[in-house]
């Protein structure tokens, strides 16, 4: 089955940016910040499909939490699909995102390649918006993140999971809520990133 979907990104996660599992003017990253990541993240598809399913227009989201001590730092996540989306949409996302149809998936989802655990999948309606420097993201009765501006540093920061090939920029945001069952958290002024993504498989 093959796959291609590029767009926009956003992230925040509880760390102090600069996130130190970026890498930072070339050198590789560690651990977070306080050693338990705990974050959301939000892909806008611009245009894409699997095998014919189109899926441009759609937007993705993950609210996610792993410990740096646990062995093998496995993620344990819920994602978050547009209710909007077709069945055959939502399926074709749902394989890409857990990784089930390999690809750059392997390369840049760290829940797809390492021991993790999927809480759920929600079918929810995403409002998110994805101006540069001004992102955000709103899903009812779960999270709500919103982005006050870039970092301000003069550093090269890349991250993982768009791809360290592709430039972006560190970013505060305000607000960081995540209130879904065992994910549950609240946090401002911490760290996020934005850039572009375009994987395939």
């Amino acid at each position: 089955m093959s796959w291609h979907i590029r767009g926009t990104y956003f992230e925040a996660c509880n760390c102090v940016a600069i996130c130190p599992c970026r890498r930072i003017d070339g050198v590789p990253g560690g651990r977070s910040t306080h050693g338990i990541c705990m974050g959301v993240l939000s892909w806008l598809i611009e245009e894409g499909a699997v095998d014919g399913t189109d899926l441009a227009g759609l937007p993705v989201a993950l609210a996610t939490h792993y410990n740096d001590d646990e062995r093998g730092s496995p993620w344990t996540w819920i994602l978050y699909l547009d209710v909007r989306a077709s069945s055959e949409q939502r399926a074709a996302l749902e394989a890409i995102f857990a990784g089930r149809l390999g690809g750059d998936a392997e390369r840049h989802f760290p829940w797809a390649w390492k021991e993790s655990e999927l809480l759920a999948v929600r079918p929810v309606e995403i409002d998110v918006d994805h101006t540069r420097r001004r992102q955000w993201l709103r899903i009812r009765d779960c999270l709500s993140v919103r982005i006050r501006d870039r970092y301000d540093g003069i550093e090269t920061v890349t991250c993982v999971i768009p791809g360290h090939e592709r430039p972006g920029e560190e970013l505060i945001a305000d607000e960081l809520v995540v209130q879904d069952g065992a994910l549950a958290f609240n946090f401002r002024g911490m760290c996020g990133y934005g850039t572009t993504f375009d994987y395939a498989g």
